[in-house]
Formats: C-alpha cells, structure tokens, sequence
C-alpha cells in the first residue's frame, strides 16, 4: 500500500489505529518544524540546563502528541497544529524547569529558618563542608554565575561583605566579629539581603 497517497487526515486517522508507517510519513514531511520551534528556545534551555537531545526529545512527544489529536474539522491546518503542540510543550518544559531552579534557589538562599518558633542562625541549619550545601553548591555551580553577578550588582558594598560570608556559612555572630558590627546591625543586614534576593529571584528572566 502506498500511504503517500493519502491525506493527512487520512495519514492521522491511520495513526490513531497505531499504523507506524503513516507516523512515520508525517514526521518525514514536518520534522522541519521541530527544528524551527527549538531554534527559538535553544537559548533559554541551555541557561537552565537543558541538553539539545533532551529538547529534541520534549518536541518529539508534542509532534505525536498532534497528530493523535488532530481534528480536522477545525480551521488549523495539520502544519499550524504541530507547530502549536511543539511551541506548548517546549513551554511546558522550560516553565517546569525555570521554577525548579528558582525553588532550589529560593532554598539554598533562604537566609532563615524557623522551628518551633524561633529563627535559627543559617550555619546550624547547614552543615558544614557539605557537598550537598546548597549555599556551597551556588558558588560553584556555573548556571548561577549571572544570577549572582545580579545579586552582586543589586548589593550594596557593605552587603555584599555580608554576603560573601554567609556563603562561607558563617553565622551572624561570627560575620560581626570579622567585620567588627554588632550583632544585630548583622541581622538586619541580612535581612536586606534576604529581600533583594528573592526580589531578584521573582523578577529574573532566565
């Protein structure tokens, strides 16, 4: 039988009664719009850690995703369809992948926390030299780089002196006693810090 006599309506019909062969015609005849759709969000991926193969992917399962539901009483044609299933789905990810960075970051730089009702200081909530350290983890991982080149331009230079050392997870009462301030000038630092971080985190686009 020669499936490329048949219509695309045909070809999905075909596909929804699991014919591999007609999947396969209209993948050969669209898979250019996959490339087209990643092209525009390669960028965005890659800052959140997301290989090309991966994308390829997520695009692939939006492509089969299409024609299995295309309807072709609808006005949108079975190209506009695909292209609109990829564009959703790469969304989908990226969106899902963004929040996952900023939920890590919004934790690794959570600079409280409370139990029982009181606020403990940040170095006896992480423990120390820990590979799994978040706040260790940021300064060594390279996707953070410009979010902290942010963090560092938002600061201001007293700030950012604080900064620094609760990323060495020291407490509030070791950073007054390197940088000779009282303890609660300390605190109030950090707070500020606190604000403007997540300030940044909700504002950033990357």
């Amino acid at each position: 039988m020669d499936y490329k006599e048949y219509s695309d309506n045909e070809l999905c019909s075909m596909i929804c009664e699991s014919n591999e062969e007609a999947k396969d015609i209209l993948l050969k005849k669209y898979n250019y719009i996959i490339d087209v759709v990643i092209k525009k969000y390669i960028m965005a991926s890659l800052k959140l850690g997301i290989e090309y193969n991966d994308l390829y992917q997520e695009a692939l399962v939006g492509f089969t995703d299409a024609l299995i539901s295309f309807d072709d009483n609808k006005e949108a044609s079975l190209k506009t369809f695909i292209t609109l299933c990829v564009d959703r789905r790469l969304q989908r990810v990226l969106l899902k992948a963004k929040a996952k960075k900023n939920e890590i970051l919004l934790q690794a730089l959570s600079l409280d926390y409370q139990k029982n009702g009181e606020e403990l200081p940040l170095k006896e909530v992480l423990s120390d030299n820990s590979k799994n350290d978040p706040l260790h983890n940021i300064t060594v991982d390279e996707d953070y780089k410009e979010l902290l080149n942010k963090i560092k331009n938002d600061l201001s230079e007293s700030e950012y002196e604080v900064f620094k050392l609760m990323l060495m997870n020291k407490n509030y009462l070791e950073i007054s006693d390197i940088l000779d301030k009282s303890p609660k000038q300390i605190d109030n630092t950090m707070q500020r810090i606190k604000s403007k971080i997540k300030k940044i985190l909700e504002t950033t686009g990357d």
